[in-house]
């Protein structure tokens, strides 16, 4: 079992001797015309970045052979360019068999119990009423399906991303829109729940996540999008007499779930469901996404982010008492 302290937990100055997750690896050259690989280097709390240069011992044999996914032993000093921590590597090499390290090591998981969240997604399903929804759920989440959408991440960088990250986004996105239904009646609970639950199934093969998560071929060339689009589509037109106009008002909750045409949705959310759904969906994404860079990207003697490109801003971490949550409780418990 790997025992090291956590990338997290480190300091500038700090010694580096752990074996680590290579989650990108570029091959550049410097102004002076000499290669140097650029490096993502990651364990379960915090991706780093560090460059390799050609005078550091076995770089050779580390450019030719390293690749994502990869799990390499480095020795160093924690540093920092440009407010964000670097490691300067002394020494790196791959892992070996010996050394009883595998990449799932690295890959950082739910904190939520999955098969609890398997339960509850299952006991969701059971509470759709509409027969054509219903079944459809059923025949879209099969054995195979249902246990790679328990497992992949929401995403790859972003938020929820982590090992059963996306059935725990999904749930968190079916919990608000099931209050959004409490509070405004006219909305069809069962379509929007029903959208909620497809909504991202398409990450299942737009993403890999044996290792260090990446894009697929199919997820590159078509996005989960239209992935979920196309399996919701044809496992409709296995069921007999499925209503046209309730094809395409779920097709749509899928085709809009982004919101807006720049952030890749074919179409803008066109009825109160998809504009649920939608914001349902951002609500999730960014409070985890707020959550993670707090957790791990405050500057030492700082309440400071650096600048995060993604959320347009640095964010600040107060320590502001809640008298509110005096067991500190959250809805799934």
């Amino acid at each position: 079992m790997l025992t090291q302290s956590e990338l997290a937990s480190l300091s500038k100055g700090d010694a580096i001797d752990h074996f680590l997750l290579v989650k990108k690896s570029d091959l550049r050259l410097t102004k002076q015309n000499k290669e140097y690989l650029s490096l993502e280097l990651a364990d379960k709390t915090l991706s780093v970045q560090s460059n390799l240069w050609d005078d550091v011992k076995n770089f050779l044999n580390i450019k030719n052979n390293i690749k994502t996914g990869s799990v390499v032993k480095v020795k160093g000093q924690l540093d920092e360019y440009q407010g964000a921590p670097q490691i300067k590597i002394s020494e790196i090499r791959l892992a070996e068999e010996q050394d009883n390290v595998t990449p799932q090591d690295f890959i950082p998981r739910s904190a939520r119990d999955p098969e609890e969240m398997k339960t509850e997604f299952r006991n969701r399903i059971k509470k759709i009423q509409n027969p054509y929804l219903n079944k459809l759920l059923k025949n879209v989440f099969t054995d195979e399906r249902f246990d790679k959408y328990t497992i992949a991440p929401a995403g790859k960088l972003w938020h929820h991303n982590y090992i059963s990250g996306l059935i725990e986004h999904t749930l968190e996105i079916i919990r608000i829109c099931d209050l959004m239904c409490d509070i405004h009646p006219e909305l069809n609970r069962d379509l929007l729940i029903a959208g909620a639950m497809l909504h991202d199934f398409g990450k299942i093969e737009e993403l890999s996540f044996d290792s260090a998560f990446e894009y697929t071929d199919k997820g590159k060339l078509l996005g989960h999008i239209v992935i979920a689009s196309i399996i919701v589509n044809e496992e409709i037109n296995k069921i007999k007499d499925f209503p046209d106009d309730l094809k395409m008002n779920l097709i749509h909750l899928i085709l809009s779930h982004q919101g807006k045409l720049e952030h890749a949705s074919p179409v803008v959310p066109k009825t109160l469901e998809a504009i649920t759904l939608y914001h349902a969906d951002e609500l999730s994404a960014k409070v985890n996404a707020y959550k993670l860079t707090l957790q791990s990207e405050v500057k030492q003697n700082s309440r400071w982010t650096k600048y995060i490109n993604l959320a347009g801003t640095d964010l600040y971490s107060h320590d502001l008492e809640d008298f509110s949550q005096t067991e500190n409780k959250t809805l799934f418990d």
